[in-house]
Parts: C-alpha cells; sequence; structure tokens
C-alpha cells in the first residue's frame, strides 16, 4: 500500500520533529522559532530522514504547585493537511490507564489515552475535531490533568492566549 507507507512515513517525520522540539529545554531547544502567538510559539525543523521541514504549534509549561512536573502540548498538521493532532508529553512517572484530562474553561472535554513512551516522557495523542479547536481557539484556559495514582490528579494550566492566531499560521 503505497499510500499508507507514504503517510506513516509523514507520521514518522512528524513524531521524530515533535519529540525532538518536546524533548528540548530553553536554551537548547530543537527547530526554529518562526513565530509567537501568545503563549504558544511555531517551532520548525527537517527531522533526519525527512525530505521537509515540519512545523508543530507548542506551549511548555509546569503546574503551580509541582515545578518538577510539566507538560509540552504540540499541535500539528500532517503533511497531507487532512489531519491536525493535539499531542502531549507528560512526564515520566505518569499513571498510563488513567490517561490524561482536558478541561477547557473549567468544563470537561474528556480524556486521551496515552499511546507511547519515549525516554523524555509519555505521549498521549488525539485527532482533533473541529469541534475541539473551537473549544481551543474561543477558550481562555485549559487545564490538563495527569495523574499519579488513581485518586489524585495534577492539573497543570495552560493559557490559550494565541491559540486561534497561531493555529490558523501553522502550515
Amino acid at each position: 500500500m503505497p499510500g499508507f507507507a507514504a503517510f506513516r512515513s509523514a507520521i514518522l517525520a512528524v513524531i521524530a520533529v515533535a519529540a525532538l522540539i518536546a524533548g528540548a529545554d530553553g536554551a537548547a531547544a530543537q527547530g526554529v522559532v518562526r513565530s509567537v502567538h501568545g503563549e504558544w510559539q511555531i517551532r520548525c525543523d527537517t527531522p533526519p530522514g525527512a525530505q521537509s521541514e515540519q512545523c508543530v504549534l507548542l506551549q511548555s509549561v509546569q503546574a503551580d504547585d509541582r515545578p518538577n512536573v510539566g507538560l509540552t502540548v504540540i499541535v500539528l498538521k500532517t503533511i497531507d493537511q487532512k489531519s491536525r493532532l493535539l499531542r502531549v508529553l507528560a512526564p515520566l512517572g505518569v499513571l498510563l490507564p488513567s490517561g490524561l484530562g482536558l478541561k477547557i474553561d473549567n468544563a470537561d472535554v474528556g480524556r486521551a489515552g496515552f499511546v507511547r513512551c519515549v525516554p523524555n516522557g509519555c505521549v498521549a495523542e488525539v485527532v482533533m475535531d473541529d469541534k475541539l479547536i473551537s473549544q481551543l481557539r474561543n477558550g481562555q484556559n485549559a487545564t490538563f490533568i495527569v495523574f499519579q495514582t488513581p485518586e489524585e490528579g495534577i492539573g497543570i494550566p495552560l493559557s490559550l492566549k494565541g491559540f486561534g492566531e497561531g493555529f490558523d499560521a501553522l502550515p
């Protein structure tokens, strides 16, 4: 299936650039910051083996009460422009079966399962539908919830300021 192989290669390239960007800390961040939109950055890089540059919209945040618990939130469009993905890199040690919760302006949006762990964290991913994009565009704040135990959720706030503008500018 040549279409599937090309799609798989494109997705792997996007995963590689997202992992490089997400694993980076401030001064040594991978990728070039192309633009800043509120609290969001568009970063671009050409991952090894990729034929073209890949760009993501991202924001890295930490829990207010636990500076050692942070997330990198990555939004990207697939190369074929048919899917929009929300990918969150959570720290190692989160309780995987509980997934990742999301609230926008205190309204529960739902949970996403973790799909894989890499050396610098565990990744939850969802395909963004128009409703979720609209909620993110129109919201003020999002809270991602990770669990260390089934009873203990840690809310990590994220500003949505600039999300719509950044999403529109994302190639």
